[in-house]
């Protein structure tokens, strides 16, 4: 089995048609440019604040695959790539939306539940992460079990979620279900708070957060504590991996603690995505071969996208035969528990 780690879905009108009567004053408002630089250029009107439609979009792949319009031409194009089944992330949801908890939590329900209906059309070969809103915990958790009910297999939240580290015990519940439902955390490249969100540069403001959760999430002892829960880090490459390791290596000796070194990241059930960009001989000597995946970032342009990443892999010839299976196949069903 080839699986593709991170693949996405782009938002549409249609992506709001769950929301309920009570939820209807939250749908996003499309507003287009008149003027300046980019007329006819449109936007997503979320509370106060605008965020650009369809910037990021791949050429290499159609409206009506990227948006989920036809299913069956997502599937047809997943066959031509030697793919047989893509872990779906969202595309708007990769920063923060809105504070107000209602809203919030109307855009994650309806997005939820868009996605529920392309598991059930994809005939099980379009899995996809939930989107909790996490400023009910309780409200959170509902999602989590709808998620798990209907072909879920992950659980997304970015990096700085509602102002806080991932390591804050105020998300120990969603941890504590996840466990229990058998679905990993996934944080992919994002940022859930506006104060970062504004603050950090461009480039690298959905990456090195994630980085920081990661580093966060061991020397914090939080992988110590859930034991049996899994991590995926996905769509900021693994090339970071080895310098991470390292640094690690040092605290934890600074400590008086034992260090597992490569065994690391596998005793604590964490996953890295990579890039055929990086240095894979040498993050798989850091790191080991168990817990490194990959993905195309199908549907997206950026610094991550690769529409033929897997079968380019698979090709190079720069990591063994074994440690592709791995990457392609075995890490991922593991992560995902498909």
């Amino acid at each position: 089995m080839v699986i593709d780690a991170d693949a996405h879905v782009v938002e549409t009108e249609r992506t709001w048609e769950y929301m309920d009567g009570g939820e209807q004053a939250f749908k996003p408002l499309t507003l287009v440019a008149k003027g300046g630089s980019s007329p006819g250029r449109e936007y997503w009107l979320i509370g106060n604040r605008a965020f650009p439609k369809n910037e990021n979009i791949a050429t290499g792949t159609s409206d009506a695959s990227r948006e989920m319009e036809d299913v069956t031409e997502r599937i047809a194009h997943m066959d031509e790539l030697n793919v047989d089944v893509q872990v779906l992330y969202p595309t708007l949801f990769l920063r923060p939306l809105t504070a107000e908890p209602e809203a919030d939590q109307a855009l994650c329900k309806s997005y939820n539940r868009w996605l529920a209906n392309i598991w059930k059309a994809g005939k099980g070969r379009l899995r996809w992460v939930v989107i909790p809103s996490v400023h009910r915990i309780d409200k959170a958790l509902e999602e989590i079990n709808f998620g798990k009910e209907n072909g879920a297999c992950g659980i997304f939240l970015r990096a700085a979620e509602g102002g806080m580290g991932l390591t804050n015990s105020y998300f120990f519940p969603v941890y504590e279900e996840a466990v229990r439902l058998d679905l990993p955390i996934c944080v992919h490249a994002s940022i859930g708070n506006f104060a970062l969100w504004d603050q950090l540069e461009r480039g690298l403001r959905f990456k090195l957060p994630v980085i920081s959760t990661f580093h966060s999430v061991i020397i914090q002892g939080i992988a110590d504590r859930f034991p049996m829960l899994r991590w995926g880090f996905v769509e900021v490459s693994a090339q970071w991996v080895p310098y991470a390791l390292n640094d690690l290596g040092i605290r934890f000796r600074n400590r008086g603690k034992q260090f597992a070194g490569r065994e690391l990241m596998r005793k604590c059930r964490m996953y890295v995505a990579c890039q055929t960009t990086d240095d894979l001989e040498h993050v798989l000597e850091c790191a080991g071969e168990d817990s490194i995946v990959i993905g195309t970032d199908y549907g997206h342009h950026d610094t991550s996208s690769e529409i033929d990443a897997l079968r380019k892999l698979k090709a190079d010839g720069k990591v063994s035969p074994v440690a592709v299976d791995k990457i392609l196949g075995d890490n991922p069903k593991a992560l995902y528990g498909l």
